[in-house]
């Protein structure tokens, strides 16, 4: 029998102006079985979205924050830590002010709470 992940979505974003924020899509807690996809987005508003890279970052209970990759900001360039190189997609639809994340194959050593940000300098 296989055991339910505790896949644990929030949106972290730190703005350097008022006004700025994230919205995760979807809200929630988001629960995944072993071998199960995991897609996460969240929509930015309130800055230029289509002149920022785009981050995704998670952290497993008890452990450090673990920097996943970057969507560049026209979207056709992305950059991925060598933990997840052949294993992640991160995308982004400039239109919609969305990035997105998926995770292929879910294992337990997934199970963490999961961020986007976007960079500093835009």
């Amino acid at each position: 029998m296989m055991n339910s992940l505790s896949i644990v979505l929030f949106v972290v974003f730190l703005p350097c102006f008022t006004g700025q924020s994230m919205e995760s899509i979807p809200s929630s807690h988001v629960v995944k079985k072993p071998g199960e996809t995991l897609s996460l987005s969240c929509r930015g508003s309130g800055f230029s979205f289509d002149c920022c890279s785009m981050h995704w970052i998670r952290q497993p209970a008890g452990k450090r924050l673990q920097w996943m990759g970057r969507v560049y900001s026209h979207g056709r360039t992305t950059q991925y830590s060598s933990s997840f190189q052949n294993r992640i997609e991160i995308s982004r639809d400039n239109s919609n002010s969305v990035v997105h994340l998926t995770l292929p194959d879910l294992n337990p050593e997934d199970s963490a709470v999961y961020y986007c940000a976007k960079d500093a300098q835009c």
